[in-house]
């Protein structure tokens, strides 16, 4: 008795020591995390010329060997094939030889939250507007647009921080809280009242700056048309994770874009009863095991929805988490599980540990058949992370995993690169200044080791980010998030 009393005492002195270890450390690491950007920039002379080096300019046409890009004011002053391009005096001269440059990503699907670290059935998120900006821009991502928010004050407070260089960042284009019907899968998403309720939401959300509005699995007909009319009617628009509501009626109705694909289409599923949302594991089943994407059926769906001109985001990296081909697990070993807090990296291994045995055997190669289907029919098909699923899909490190399992999908690299970049521009409206690298365009641009062109897993190996001309460390970046994902 004496000895276990003494042993409880040693693990418990152990215990309170770990944990005093991991606030030291949580607390360096937010600080770090929470600096100026000038912690971060490595480059940032009034010109700036990138000489020999390869180029991958986003429009989806092959690499160009030895290029030059005088970069001044913020913008892509000079871009041309080596010698033809004069330095200025003066300028900064990187050699780039053997290394890659390429558009900064506009990723469409992203968030500043994730799935909280807790054990229980109930689903909550955990805002992480600390982490995430820093991890986004570490992996090359200079725009994105968040697809659906928890506390918009915060997202909008984050944007004006960033936008005005107090906090380094992407150019963040913001989604609304979500526009969700009853049962509401997370409690703080709220719950729309009806049609009256999804107007007055928009019109007080638009006020306040959001940029964008997403509809999510509960919504009524009734009140996703209210929705979409009264953003269209500001200029805005509409995307949706939809369940209640299928595919081929939300394009009647007049939505913008659809995220995630056929997998969360449920108009499909045998018996779905219009306007309500099946239960989610035994759509997931019947997706997996029955749904043909080549039937003559979901053919008519994709060109339904390339007709009414609806986008289509790609989230390949959170559904990778699910299905069996995912190769996030081994990626965590290797890199991301630094970032998370140990209570989210517990989780994960836990979660994944039992999905070893539950694996969707088709989901991901179904889903990808359906986005390469949908591009060949003439959708605009446009790329995200979702940074949430079971954990193991973090801001950053898998939108660089969405791009590299876009080329497993059927794409060539230099396609998957344009679908990550110049289509996201397209569907903002920003085709003009950001997108794909020519002279004058905004000189947001990803420095890279090595020849995605040629391997797309050399997209992973970022060095520097450029931002209006100005030049970040990813390997600083990702370095000031460590233990801070999933930590509030």
């Amino acid at each position: 008795m004496k000895w276990g009393l003494r042993g409880l005492l040693v693990i418990a002195a152990v215990l309170l020591v770990f944990w005093g270890l991991v606030r030291v450390s949580r607390a360096h690491y937010r600080a770090l995390a929470l600096s100026t950007p000038a912690a971060f920039i490595v480059e940032s002379a009034p010109a700036i010329a990138l000489t020999h080096v390869r180029v991958i300019d986003g429009t989806g046409t092959p690499a160009l060997n030895d290029q030059t890009l005088i970069l001044q004011g913020g913008l892509i002053a000079a871009y041309g094939a080596g010698d033809a391009v004069p330095v200025p005096t003066g300028a900064r001269v990187l050699n780039l030889s053997g290394k890659t440059v390429m558009p900064g990503l506009v990723m469409m699907h992203e968030h500043l939250f994730t799935i909280a670290p807790n054990f229980s059935k109930t689903l909550l998120a955990v805002e992480q507007d600390v982490p995430f900006p820093l991890m986004y821009l570490a992996a090359g991502v200079t725009t994105m647009r968040t697809a659906g928010s928890i506390d918009g004050e915060a997202d909008l407070a984050l944007k004006r921080a960033i936008d005005s260089g107090a906090r380094p960042g992407p150019d963040i284009f913001l989604t609304a809280p979500y526009l969700e019907g009853k049962p509401a899968v997370f409690p703080q998403m709220g719950e729309l009242a009806g049609p009256d309720d999804a107007r007055q939401r928009v019109d007080k959300w638009a006020a306040a700056g959001m940029t964008s509005f997403k509809a999510y699995m509960h919504i009524s007909p009734e009140e996703l048309k209210a929705a979409i009319d009264e953003a269209h009617a500001k200029g805005l628009k509409i995307t949706g994770h939809l369940c209640s509501v299928g595919f081929t009626e939300a394009a009647n109705l007049g939505i913008d874009n659809l995220e995630h694909g056929i997998v969360v289409d449920e108009e499909f599923f045998p018996g779905k009863q219009e306007g309500f949302c099946p239960e989610q594991l035994a759509a997931l089943k019947d997706f997996d095991q029955r749904l043909d994407i080549r039937s003559t059926e979901v053919r008519g769906m994709i060109r339904h929805l390339v007709d009414h001109h609806v986008a289509m985001t790609s989230t390949l990296a959170v559904f990778a988490d699910f299905s069996s081909g995912g190769e996030t697990f081994a990626a965590m070993e290797e890199r991301e599980h630094r970032a998370l807090g140990w209570q989210g990296w517990l989780k994960f291994r836990l979660v994944r540990r039992f999905l070893e045995k539950h694996r969707f055997a088709n989901l991901l190669a179904k889903e990808m058949q359906f986005e390469r289907d949908y591009a060949a029919a003439g959708g605009l098909l446009m790329a995200g992370s979702d940074p949430t699923g079971d954990g193991g899909t973090l801001a950053g490190y898998a939108d660089q995993e969405e791009i590299e399992l876009l080329v497993r999908a059927g794409f060539s690299p230099v396609e998957a690169i344009h679908i990550a970049t110049a289509n996201g521009a397209d569907f903002l409206g920003q085709s003009a200044r950001i997108g794909t690298i020519a002279q004058g365009k905004q000189a947001d641009l990803v420095v890279i080791d090595g020849d995605p062109s040629a391997r797309i897993a050399d997209i992973c190996n970022v060095e520097i980010v450029f931002r209006k001309g100005v030049g970040y460390s990813s390997e600083k970046l990702f370095g000031a998030v460590r233990g801070l994902v999933g930590v509030q």
